[in-house]
């Protein structure tokens, strides 16, 4: 089970773990892990592996998906917490005042449950080893019946097919290995993380927000109420400083790249990076060779995100823009010892042609 999301490495995931698997490395780090879709490759491919983000969300979904191990997990005594949270009475409480009556994100019939399966994830699991596999999966059924294009800074006009399915849980699908979750700023534990064989950098390319695209995952883990503002709903302290990325910023975001490049304790540093971001390619690969190392780099065609692909509307329906191009290419930078990430980019192009 994996949520929508913008900039999702989906397509990208079976070409990193073949890198990972040529690199011979056996500890991972992936330190901008959202979602951590690469992280659980990384895993299945028998790597330690080290997830970080800032979101509380992602947290979240590394203590299930890359924290606990699928051959050692209990999943009968998952099913049975999730019976029991889903036979709750359903609740009228902040989800569905805010994300389904004052905005449209969820059909109010979903809202009360997922109002009364939150509360009760706190109220009887607060304290157990369960509850961020109880919040992951919540987080997962919540994303299935949702209204939007798989961004939380707006909802769609009229009720998305999905939204008026039933709210299910379902055990996830937990990844074999095991590793570790980090929550933190990149830019500072960069210098505190410990050395691993590979590190894989996939940072927000430019001025989308996080925390603002996925604020309703956000508040749905804290579960703190927050005030909100607009008709996104989106939480008060999106406007706070500490909550905004260096990376996120046009001026800042080079240099702030170009040292978290540098300064991460890894004999193999793997960076993918948008033809639509921040910075060229040309500043990127200068990037990579500041390590002094050999740089390769792989390119790849993709599909852009849904909503550029509808065109551009306001608020009250109205056709306001046109959608400007369909596809992107998307860089895979290897930095590491020749031989070696030679042998990595090799492996790639060797199984795309046969």
């Amino acid at each position: 089970m994996t949520l929508k999301y913008l900039g999702s490495k989906r397509v990208l995931v079976p070409v990193l773990g073949e890198l990972f698997a040529a690199s011979g490395a056996t500890t991972a780090l992936d330190l901008f892990t959202g979602t951590t879709r690469v992280a659980q490759e990384f895993c299945r491919r028998g790597a330690h592996t080290t997830a970080v983000d800032l979101s509380t969300y992602s947290e979240v979904l590394a203590q299930c998906y890359v924290e606990v191990d699928a051959a050692t997990v209990d999943r009968d005594e998952v099913a049975d917490a999730l019976d029991h949270l889903a036979s709750l009475a359903p609740v009228r409480g902040y989800v569905t005042e805010t994300f389904c009556e004052a905005s449209r994100y969820f059909h109010p019939r979903n809202g009360v449950r997922i109002d009364a399966i939150r509360e009760g994830i706190d109220e009887h699991y607060g304290d157990s080893p369960l509850r961020p596999v109880l919040l992951a999966s919540l987080l997962a059924a919540a994303d299935a019946v949702d209204s939007t294009v798989g961004v939380q800074m707006a909802y769609l006009k009229k009720w998305a097919p999905r939204a008026l399915n039933d709210l299910r849980l379902r055990v996830p699908a937990f990844t074999p290995g095991t590793g570790r979750a980090v929550r933190g700023d990149a830019t500072e534990l960069v210098h505190e993380l410990p050395a691993v064989d590979l590190a894989y950098l996939d940072p927000p390319y430019n001025q989308h927000r996080y925390f603002t695209n996925y604020h309703v995952w956000e508040t749905l883990v804290r579960w703190d109420r927050p005030e909100h503002y607009g008709v996104a709903c989106k939480r008060v302290d999106s406007r706070d400083p500490a909550t905004k990325s260096v990376f996120n910023a046009k001026r800042e975001m080079p240099a702030a790249l170009a040292q978290t490049i540098k300064s991460v304790n890894a004999d193999v540093v793997v960076v993918s990076f948008s033809n639509e971001g921040y910075v060229p390619l040309a500043d990127l690969i200068e990037m990579c060779h500041a390590r002094g190392n050999p740089v390769e780099v792989l390119a790849f065609d993709s599909k852009r995100y849904v909503g550029a692909l509808i065109g551009i509307y306001s608020p009250s329906g109205d056709k306001v823009g046109n959608v400007s191009h369909t596809r992107n290419t998307e860089y895979v930078l290897l930095s590491g010892d020749a031989d070696r990430i030679g042998a990595m980019a090799e492996q790639v192009l060797h199984g795309a042609s046969s």
